[in-house]
């Protein structure tokens, strides 16, 4: 994708310069934390350029915060990574990927974790969350979207196994499309609302649940445009290899991306930094998965 707009739209280069600063501290943070669970972050596509991107997609998403304040939602977005990358690549059974599932939720509702990585970085995680203000209103929240991104993995390790072994059918692309929740971008948007923001208002959480949904969605499929050639030599499912073309799946995303606009509009008010950070993520994502890749080499 080729860059754009005239010098006078670009952000200052001042205050590009303050987010990136922001986005390398939080880098060195994050791989610090990492290192604690060597034996599942240490896999060679954990490399530097996810650390860099999934800091500074963050960093740019929330220019307002500081890499303290981005400390939880960095740590979430690549505990996300580990646990797709030990369903999707490592996993070699069903029952395998039901036990991660089942063992993450106990976790999640409050369990010891096992002796892997997997579950005592999201032990980190949970404890971490429980001492902001924000964690008796959203608990709930926060284990449910947890819940569908491990189901969606689990669900997407099914599909992939009948595809390699030919013993079902691609899922059709609405199938696919209602399995969104594999991308872990609403578990990692709740964690963030969790550590950077009050207590929400109970009558206000489901519209902002929803509006983060649909940024999900959005971004599913700006993601299968840009990672084809990737998905392809890895063995993942993308919404180009179903019965749609990429003009249809234009279509789709351009249809999506205005129902999540239209989501946002009436947060913008009441919560306009959650708004902004989500119209921003979604933004980002676009503009970046044009030109690279979060994932390292196999």
């Amino acid at each position: 994708m080729p860059l754009s707009g005239s010098p006078t739209a670009i952000l200052p280069a001042a205050e590009s310069g303050r987010v990136c600063a922001v986005a390398s501290r939080a880098q060195c943070e994050v791989r610090e934390w990492s290192a604690r669970y060597d034996g599942l972050f240490g896999a060679k596509p954990f490399d530097l350029n996810l650390f860099n991107m999934v800091c500074f997609c963050t960093a740019f998403s929330a220019p307002w915060l500081g890499s303290a304040a981005l400390r939880m939602t960095n740590r979430v977005a690549v505990w996300s990574f580990g646990a797709d990358w030990l369903i999707d690549y490592v996993a070699t059974s069903q029952g395998e990927v039901s036990d991660l599932v089942a063992r993450c939720l106990a976790v999640a509702d409050g369990a010891p974790p096992d002796a892997d990585d997997l579950t005592r970085g999201l032990a980190d995680i949970r404890n971490g969350l429980a001492s902001s203000a924000a964690f008796p209103a959203l608990r709930e929240v926060w284990r449910e979207e947890l819940r569908r991104f491990l189901d969606a993995m689990a669900r997407e390790w099914d599909w992939n196994a009948a595809r390699a072994d030919g013993s079902a059918c691609p899922p059709s692309f609405e199938e696919y499309l209602g399995n969104t929740d594999n991308l872990g971008f609403s578990f990692a948007f709740v964690s963030h609302w969790i550590a950077t923001s009050p207590p929400p208002p109970a009558a206000d959480i489901a519209g902002i649940v929803a509006a983060s949904r649909e940024a999900q969605r959005t971004m599913r499929l700006i993601n299968d445009l840009g990672t084809y050639e990737r998905d392809v030599s890895w063995g993942d499912l993308n919404a180009l290899m179903l019965d749609v073309t990429e003009q249809q799946v234009r279509e789709h995303l351009t249809a999506i991306g205005g129902r999540f606009r239209t989501l946002l509009d009436p947060l913008r008010a009441d919560h306009p930094q959650l708004a902004s950070y989500m119209e921003r993520q979604v933004d980002f994502y676009d503009a970046f998965l044009g030109l690279t890749d979060y994932w390292g080499a196999l």
